[in-house]
């Protein structure tokens, strides 16, 4: 088959590489699974799309769905192609060249560190609130925060086998404990099940509450793109990538319709008093039988400990790829000698987030504002990396049919490269438009003038690093996952 590959580029003999084949499709896809992290993203998700939406919710996952997979097929169609450990910032820079490169690496870099900051808050505020349910104790949030995070960076850099393997297994028990009581409810709910919640004329205000809880349900699906950045240590990343993403979309879409039904069921079909709660589906397990709840509780534990291991995991590789390309500084792209991990990446990643927590802590002391606690800053910093993060995927969606049309032309199909991309594209637009859209409350009613001026910074700093290192583009994707270009 013959294909025009991107610029031939110089790989150093000296050139870091991670361990490869060390990880087969069932582990990428149980990682990607756990950095989405169903149950975390559920519990703090699902009242608030239950009240845009209405009793119809379980459709608009079902919405969600369908336009993630249109996203996952971009990641599908360039991993099969140039599959990297740099993931989106690799399949725009061979794009679009070295300055978008840059501007793409800050972008996810800065996203990901905030959306991380956020599960890592969150994974303490849920310790400190289960111990305080079940022991009636009420440790700070923060000193568990700190035990977990440093638990959970010890194991990633000790190697990706065991972290990975360790968070899939967190994945499992989360999904068993969450189908468990699922099931549960519905049985006990029997007598009086209905269809309601799946008809369309059961979304609130019609396509407008659709439309509002269209961009919570794709919040549900965060992670999805985790298995693209374990490119370089798959068996078979070309293959693989693309059926761990198609699968885990497939996975959640079901899982979380289900998840929606028993809730709404548990709830009586009433969406308002679903609004009201805390934490709906704890709410849903109490009720149904005591020990459910305690298995909810277990769900949420495993949750925010496995997706921020596997979010760390992954995102960490992102940053290492882009300090070995010397797109971001140069330390970053160091890699351990024997364990084969990118040490100083996950370092950085992790000390960055905590950074964060811990300068929104100081506001909040300093400035006597808001609620100081980790479920207040996992919305507020969730909300914000998400902007950045959705700004990478619609570059990617962009950059798809640019790439295939000039790199592989006998490849390129119309449907697969241009069709499903541009849909994917207006996929993220709505969400976006709603994370940025006017008349918010603050902190929420910042975020786009903050997000748009790191977006201007990254681009101004990516103009200008290109403009004194012109081979810069040359070493965008010099590291193909699988070692060979096609």
């Amino acid at each position: 088959m013959s294909v025009v590959s991107p610029p031939p580029v110089r790989v150093r003999a000296d050139q870091q590489r991670l361990r490869g084949g060390a990880l087969g499709l069932l582990d990428i896809a149980g990682s990607t699974m756990a950095n989405i992290g169903p149950a975390m993203s559920f519990y703090f998700s699902f009242g608030f799309l239950a009240t845009a939406s209405g009793l119809a919710s379980p459709l608009t996952i079902v919405a969600a769905g369908v336009a993630v997979a249109l996203l996952g097929n971009t990641l599908a169609q360039f991993s099969r192609a140039h599959p990297s450990a740099g993931s989106f910032v690799t399949f725009v820079g061979t794009t679009f060249g070295g300055a978008s490169a840059v501007a793409t690496a800050l972008l996810a870099a800065l996203g990901y560190i905030i959306g991380i900051s956020a599960v890592i808050a969150v994974s303490g505020g849920f310790l400190a609130t289960t111990l305080e349910y079940y022991a009636g104790w009420s440790p700070a949030w923060v000193v568990w925060t700190l035990v977990l995070t440093a638990a959970s960076a010890a194991l990633i850099v000790r190697g990706i086998v065991l972290s990975t393997k360790v968070a899939g297994f967190f994945f499992a028990v989360e999904l068993v404990m969450l189908l468990v009581v699922s099931v549960a409810a519905i049985v006990k709910h029997g007598g009086h099940l209905s269809a309601a919640p799946f008809l369309p004329s059961h979304i609130r205000g019609g396509m407008s509450g659709l439309a509002e809880g269209f961009p919570l349900a794709v919040y549900l699906f965060i992670g999805w793109e985790n298995s693209a950045a374990l490119a370089e240590e798959s068996e078979n990343p070309r293959r693989d990538v693309g059926r761990a993403v198609f699968s885990s979309i497939a996975v959640m879409s079901l899982s979380y319709v289900l998840f929606a039904y028993a809730t709404v069921t548990g709830f009586g079909y009433d969406v308002h008093k679903v609004g009201a709660a805390d934490v709906p589906f704890m709410v849903v397990a109490r009720g149904t039988l005591g020990v459910l709840a305690f298995l909810a509780y277990i769900a949420g534990l495993t949750s925010t400990v496995g997706s921020l291991i596997a979010g760390a995991n992954s995102q960490t590789r992102l940053l290492f790829n882009a300090g070995r390309e010397r797109l971001l500084p140069a330390f970053l792209g160091y890699v351990h000698p024997t364990r084969r991990t990118p040490t100083n990446a996950i370092l950085t990643f992790i000390a960055a987030a905590l950074v964060i927590i811990g300068g929104w802590g100081l506001g909040h002391l300093v400035g006597h504002h808001g609620r100081m606690d980790a479920t207040a800053f996992f919305a507020e910093a969730s909300s914000m990396g998400s902007i950045l993060i959705l700004l990478v995927y619609l570059a990617a969606n962009i950059a798809l049919p640019f790439y295939y049309r000039r790199y592989r032309p006998t490849e390129f199909r119309a449907v697969r490269h241009v069709v499903l991309p541009l849909l994917g594209a207006v996929a993220i637009v709505v969400p976006l438009y709603y994370l940025v859209k006017p008349g918010q409350p603050a902190p929420y009613s910042w975020f786009p003038y903050v997000s748009l001026a790191l977006l201007v910074a990254s681009v101004a700093y990516a103009l200008v690093l290109t403009r004194r290192d012109p081979t810069l583009g040359e070493r965008v994707g010099a590291v193909v996952a699988d070692g060979y270009e096609e």
